[in-house]
C-alpha cells in the first residue's frame, strides 16, 4: 500500500463524518481534503453548487486563512533581510496610526490594536468604503497595551498586507502569486472568484431557507480575509505548512510560524506569527476562516504530517474547526504513521562518540546522544529534568532547540592539557560523576564527599 492510498474502511469513515457535519450543520454544501506526506489523499463534496456535488476545484471562499499567507510573504521579507520583524511598522509603512507596533506583535495579533475596522462592517461592503491605507484604523486604534495580550485584529492584518506591497513595490495580490501562489502551483486560489465557485449564503436559524451573502472586493482590507481558494490548492499550502518548501519558505521559518507567541487561551489554543495553534488533545496549526456565507478550516498535525481542509458555503452552523479535527483523527487513529526506520550513521567522529553516555547535572542523571548531522541530544535519566537537541554550530558549540534550552548554547570546557572536564549548559556545569570535580562544580563540593547519613 502506498502513501497515496487510504484503506477503504478509512475512506468510509471520512466520507460519513463529512455527510454527518453537511447535514447537521445545515449548509448548501462541504467540501473537505486530507493530505498525508505532502499529497493530496482522500477529498470529497457534500451538498451541491449550481446543481452539481462540489469538487475539489470548486473554489470557496477562505476567510482568515488568507492571514496566514500574508505571514509567509512577511517571514520571506524577513529571511530576505528586508524586514526586521522586531522593527516598528513606521520602519516600512508609515503613518498608519499604528506604527510603534513592531511587525511582531501584528503577526501574533500581540500589537493591542481594535478587532475591526471603523464601520461600516467591512465584511459586508466594498472596499470603497474605505479609500485610504489609514481609513482601516480609527483614530484611536489601540484599546490594549501592545506586547500583553492575545487580542485578534483584522486591520493588523490589513496592514501587514500593505507592508509587502511597500517594501515589494507591487501589488498585494501580485506578489502573493508571484511569490507563494505560483510557485506551489495554486492557479486556482485568487482574491476574487473564478468558475467553477460556490456561493455564499446565509441559513435561516428556524427555517431550511436561504439568504444570499454579499460578496465585495475588500479593497485595503483584502488581507485580512478575501481569499478564494479549492480543496486541491489549499492542500498544496497546507503540505507547505507540514514540511515547508525552499520555493516559497524553509522548514525551519515555517517551523517558527507555528511556535507560540501569545500565551495560550483558556481552552488550550494559542497563536505564532500567522498561525492559529490547538495544543488541546492532538497538537495542530493551522487557522480557521469565516466571511459572509463561508466558513473554512486549515488544520496540520505535524507529527503524524497531516494536514486537512474543510470548506462550507454558509455564514453559520457547521462546526468546521471541530470537522476538521475529526477527519484528522480519523487517519491518525485508524492509519497510524510508522516510526522511520532505524539506520546507523554513515560516518562517526570519534570526538563526538566520546561525549556520548551518562553526565550529570549535580546528583541528577542524564545521557547525552549523538545523532545525524553532529546534533546531539539531551535526555534525562529520571524521573525530573530537561531535555532538548542540540543543533552544531561553526564555533564548535551546540544550540538548543527545544523547551527550557531553546536557544541555550551548549559546549565542551577542556582542562589544561585538552581533556574534556565539563559541559557548560548555560552555565549549567556536567560532570561524569554526580558532583565532581570540585573545582568546576559551582560553590564548590564539600571536601566530605560523599557519604551516609550519619557521616
Amino acid at each position: 500500500m502506498t502513501v497515496d492510498e487510504l484503506l477503504p474502511a478509512t475512506r468510509r469513515a471520512l466520507d460519513h463524518r463529512l455527510a454527518v457535519g453537511q447535514s447537521e450543520g445545515r449548509t448548501p454544501s462541504m467540501a473537505a481534503g486530507l493530505v498525508r506526506e505532502g499529497a493530496l489523499v482522500w477529498s470529497a463534496g457534500r451538498g451541491a453548487v449550481d446543481g452539481a456535488e462540489p469538487t475539489a476545484d470548486t473554489q470557496y471562499r477562505i476567510g482568515s486563512i488568507t492571514k496566514t499567507f500574508v505571514a509567509v510573504l512577511v517571514l520571506r521579507l524577513r529571511d530576505e533581510g528586508l524586514v526586521d520583524l522586531a522593527a516598528p511598522l513606521q520602519t516600512y509603512l508609515p503613518g498608519t496610526r499604528a506604527g510603534d507596533r513592531t511587525v511582531r506583535q501584528l503577526l501574533s495579533h500581540t500589537a493591542g490594536l481594535a478587532a475591526e475596522t471603523p464601520p461600516p462592517w467591512w465584511e459586508r461592503t466594498p472596499g470603497t468604503e474605505r479609500p485610504e491605507l489609514v481609513d482601516v484604523l480609527s483614530d484611536d486604534p489601540a484599546g490594549l497595551a501592545p506586547g500583553q495580550r492575545f487580542h485578534y485584529s483584522n486591520p493588523g492584518f490589513a496592514l501587514l498586507g500593505a507592508l509587502v506591497a511597500a517594501v515589494r513595490g507591487r501589488p498585494f495580490g501580485e506578489v502573493l502569486a508571484a511569490e507563494v501562489l505560483g510557485p506551489l502551483g495554486m492557479s486556482r486560489t485568487t482574491l476574487l472568484p473564478e468558475p467553477p465557485y460556490a456561493r455564499g449564503w446565509a441559513v435561516h436559524p428556524w427555517a431550511d431557507a436561504l439568504l444570499p451573502e454579499p460578496a465585495h472586493d475588500a479593497g485595503w482590507m483584502a488581507p485580512a480575509g478575501q481569499l478564494w481558494s479549492t480543496v486541491h490548492d489549499l492542500s498544496r499550502f497546507a503540505a507547505l505548512l507540514i514540511d515547508g518548501d525552499d520555493r516559497v519558505l524553509s522548514r525551519e521559518s515555517v517551523t517558527q510560524m507555528g511556535e507560540p507567541v501569545a500565551p495560550p487561551a483558556a481552552d488550550g489554543s494559542g497563536y505564532g506569527l500567522g498561525l492559529q495553534l490547538r495544543v488541546g488533545g492532538r497538537p495542530l496549526v493551522g487557522h480557521g476562516g469565516s466571511m459572509p456565507g463561508f466558513l473554512a478550516g486549515l488544520d496540520c498535525a505535524l507529527e503524524e504530517r497531516l494536514g486537512v481542509v474543510v470548506f462550507a458555503n454558509a455564514t453559520s452552523g457547521p462546526a468546521v474547526g471541530s470537522i476538521a479535527a475529526d477527519l484528522l483523527g480519523i487517519v491518525a487513529d485508524a492509519e497510524p504513521r510508522p516510526p522511520a526506520a532505524w539506520s546507523p550513521l554513515p560516518e562517526v567522529d570519534p570526538d563526538l562518540l566520546a561525549l556520548t553516555g551518562p553526565w550529570y547535572w549535580g546528583a541528577a542523571p542524564y545521557a547525552l546522544r549523538l545523532r545525524a548531522e553532529r546534533h546531539l541530544e539531551l535526555v534525562r535519566l529520571s524521573v525530573r529534568g530537561r531535555e532538548s537537541r542540540f543543533r552544531p554550530e561553526p564555533d564548535g558549540s551546540w544550540t538548543g532547540l527545544d523547551d527550557y534550552y531553546a536557544g541555550e548554547r551548549l559546549t565542551v570546557v577542556r582542562d589544561a592539557v585538552g581533556q574534556v572536564s565539563h559541559l557548560d549548559l548555560g552555565s549549567f556545569v556536567l560532570t561524569r560523576q554526580p558532583y565532581g570535580p570540585a573545582d568546576v562544580v559551582p560553590g564548590g563540593v564539600d571536601p566530605g564527599g560523599w557519604g551516609g547519613a550519619g557521616g
